[in-house]
This record gives structure tokens, C-alpha cells and sequence, in this order.
């Protein structure tokens, strides 16, 4: 009889003793962050949980022998959206602190291998920091992937995609986010009330711009109310269904792709170059055994 472990992705519904066939199984542990966080007049606040969700689900349907999905984060750092009712802020110093809670609870376990799937563009300098801190304070290894770059592995895709303007018509509340969210919840769009805006930050100046895509050699990441009149930064309105279903089935092929090549990578290995054994204990809580 197969495993229930080899067949059900979702991390909390396995018991005690499923785990530990999980961690036999080598299997890799996706941690989908998010936010709860205004997405303009017609997306409804829970875009960033339900588009990294979803691509985690969908992968995780595919190869449920490889990979676990934990319950996603879903409290971030958006402390510059707070103008627009209904946006949750977590302090940035508690947020790295939950997912570094998280991530250390699967290293102790024996889940080496951990992916943070973000879906808030905000989270990623938290969560990039609490990434390298689990590389340097566990046994383990941690890779950060935001779900929109999973579209950039094949460079074709967006290229082929992408109707908007760049930079900006994919940054937030967008032409990337709608689409996505009208193939994953179409009934939670508000159809009438997509408007495109694309934001002064964008304006041709070669300094500071900004898209989920790239961005220019400065950064100004000050209140959103400040660029964007309601929320949306990008072009809404090229966005469809169809469009959605080509982005989540790009990124969940591509998520599947990244958990077998980290699953069966071998871990990078450490070496020390002092000429002498170092006679205190690694600073700032990093591990000193090599």
C-alpha cells in the first residue's frame, strides 16, 4: 500500500509518524508567505495568500511524493500600504522572526530542504534575510523564490505573455496579479471596477522605477497613497482568464522543476580558512561545528 505520506502534499494534514516518513522521503517543505493587504477597488485583500497558495497547491498535485505544502504565512510586512483600510501590518523584525520559528521547527525535524514561496512583493528583503539566517543558523538550506520570477526561468514565456507596458504594467493589482486571480477565484474579482493606473514612479525617469520584473538603480519605496490614487500600480485591464491559466501553469511546472533539482542537489559544504581554531563560538547565533 503506498504511503500516505508519498500522496498528500498538504504538510498539516499528515500525523506524527507521516512526517516521519516524509523526512525519509527527502521530501521539500515549500512555505508559501503572503500578506493580508489592499490590492486596489477590484481585487479583494488576500491576493498575496491566494496566488502563492494556489501555485503551491497546484505543484504539489503534481509531485506529492517530493514535496510538502506548509499552511501559508499570512501576515507581512506592509507597514507603506497602511492609507488603505483593511491592510494587516507585522512588524518586519516578528515577521522574520515567525518564518525563521518555522523553518528551524523543519530543520530540527530532519526536513533539509526549504523553499519560502512569496507573494508579496514587500516581504522579499525580510524574507531574504531570514533565508540566509537559516542557512547560517541550521543544518539545513533554504531558497527564496517570489512566484512571479518562476515565470522568468523560461525566458520565452514572458516575452510572449506580457501585453502591458515595462516597466509597469505588472507590479501591483496588475495585469500578472488579475489574471492570476481570475483563473484561481474569477467570482472574487470585481469586474466592474478594473481601472488601470500606472504609477508616477514610472514616469521615464531612468532612476527610480519599479515592476515585479526589474527595476531602476535607485529605490524610493515610500507610502503606496503617494504614487497610487487606489492601490493599483499597472494595467489591470489587459488581464484576463486565459491569461491567468498560462501564468499558473508556467510557474507551478517551474515550481516542480525547482523542488527536483533542489531535492536531489548535495549540500554546498562550508570550509573554514582561519589558520587557527577560532577560540569563541560563532557571532550572532550562527553554528560553529564544520
Amino acid at each position: 500500500m503506498t504511503s500516505r505520506a508519498a500522496t498528500e502534499y498538504r504538510y498539516e494534514k499528515l500525523t506524527w509518524p507521516e512526517i516521519n516518513e516524509a523526512i525519509e522521503q527527502n521530501q521539500v517543505c515549500i512555505v508559501p508567505c503572503g500578506a493580508v493587504e489592499q490590492h486596489g477597488e477590484h481585487l479583494p485583500l488576500d491576493v498575496d495568500l491566494v496566488c502563492p497558495g494556489g501555485i503551491a497547491r497546484g505543484a504539489g498535485e503534481l509531485i506529492p511524493d517530493k514535496m510538502l505544502i506548509l499552511p501559508t504565512i499570512q501576515y507581512g510586512y506592509t507597514g507603506h500600504v497602511m492609507d488603505f483600510p483593511g491592510t494587516i501590518n507585522t512588524h518586519y523584525e516578528t515577521f522574520i522572526k515567525q518564518v525563521l520559528d518555522v523553518t528551524k521547527s523543519l530543520a530540527y525535524h530532519g526536513f533539509k530542504k526549504v523553499i519560502l514561496l512569496n507573494g508579496h512583493g514587500s516581504n522579499m528583503p525580510n524574507l531574504d534575510l531570514a533565508a540566509r539566517r537559516h542557512n547560517l543558523e541550521t543544518d539545513g538550506e533554504c531558497i527564496l523564490a517570489a512566484w512571479w520570477h518562476l515565470l522568468t526561468i523560461d525566458q520565452e514565456f514572458l516575452r510572449n505573455w506580457r501585453e502591458g507596458v515595462y516597466p509597469g504594467s505588472c507590479a501591483h493589482a496588475c495585469e500578472l496579479e488579475t489574471s492570476l486571480y481570475l483563473y484561481l477565484d474569477e467570482d472574487g474579482v470585481r469586474k466592474d471596477r478594473i481601472k488601470n493606473h500606472i504609477s508616477n514612479l514610472n514616469d521615464g525617469n531612468p532612476y527610480i522605477w519599479g515592476d515585479l520584473f526589474g527595476h531602476g538603480a535607485g529605490a524610493l519605496t515610500s507610502w503606496t497613497s503617494s504614487y497610487s490614487a487606489m492601490g493599483v500600480i499597472g494595467q489591470p485591464e489587459l488581464a484576463t482568464k486565459e491569461k491567468g491559466e498560462q501564468v499558473f501553469n508556467e510557474a507551478v511546472k517551474q515550481l516542480c522543476g525547482m523542488v527536483e533539482f533542489f531535492r536531489d542537489r548535495p549540500k554546498d559544504q562550508r570550509t573554514r580558512h582561519q589558520s587557527k581554531e577560532p577560540t569563541m563560538p560563532m557571532p550572532w547565533g550562527q553554528r560553529h561545528e564544520i
